[in-house]
């Protein structure tokens, strides 16, 4: 069985197309989600809304923990640590990591960079090698092959790699240097843009990224050797 953590980072709680300013990142992690699940019934989803549900935001008795040997953790230290620990475990746990997120600001929701900082931990999701001063990262995911599905909402237009508002668009490098410092390499984008402007614009940019998650959900469906159950005729 293919196992999936959902994540839906978006301040907006309803869905777009649905809810009265529904968000339109949790729109398409519910379309990606829902069309794997018809073709996998079997495979297993975690959910975590980190919209409605932040992540707490690390201070000094995290980082005294996060940075303490294993052997050497005190009861406030373990204390300290357990949402991180359960959230690190969920992503563990993961072979697809879908991500629902507005772009805000030119970068990421304050709830998600917060989920960033909880699961990027020395020990659990990287290592240290201090025999390479220059460059000490070792990645931990590399146990297995994972996925990561980025699923962005923009306000703007013409925001991804290579056009002409690209440089106002942190968001997606910032996830994939995090992803990837950890060992998820597998990294799939799909945005719709046009929010601000809405109309024609924002409507073309929707039906264009529904029908890229089908073809993702399709791709991804044989890439990790799952084929999509037949449909009884």
């Amino acid at each position: 069985m293919t196992h999936i953590l959902h994540i839906d980072a978006s301040a907006r709680p309803g869905i777009a197309g649905t809810d009265n300013h529904g968000s339109h990142s949790r729109h398409l992690t519910y379309q990606f989600v829902s069309q794997w699940q018809s073709g996998r019934p079997q495979d297993t989803v975690t959910y975590r809304d980190i919209g409605q549900n932040p992540p707490s935001i690390i201070n000094h008795d995290w980082i005294a923990s996060a940075f303490t040997p294993e052997e050497r953790l005190e009861p406030w230290m373990k204390k300290a640590l357990a949402e991180s620990d359960q959230l690190v475990d969920e992503l563990i746990d993961a072979d697809i990591v879908v991500i629902g997120t507005p772009l805000y600001n030119f970068g990421m929701p304050a709830t998600l960079k917060a989920w960033i900082d909880q699961v990027v931990r020395a020990g659990r999701t990287v290592e240290f090698d201090d025999s390479n001063p220059i460059d000490p990262y070792v990645p931990k995911l590399t146990d297995r092959e994972r996925h990561a599905v980025v699923l962005t909402a923009r306000g703007g237009v013409n925001m991804a790699p290579g056009e002409e508002m690209a440089h106002l668009n942190h968001l997606e490098p910032h996830l994939a240097t995090a992803l990837q410092f950890m060992g998820i390499t597998h990294i799939h984008y799909v945005a719709i843009e046009g929010q601000e402007v809405g109309g024609e614009v924002l409507a073309a940019s929707i039906a264009n990224a529904l029908h890229k998650i089908e073809a993702l959900v399709d791709e991804l469906q044989t890439a990790v050797g799952v084929a999509p159950i037949p449909v009884p005729a």
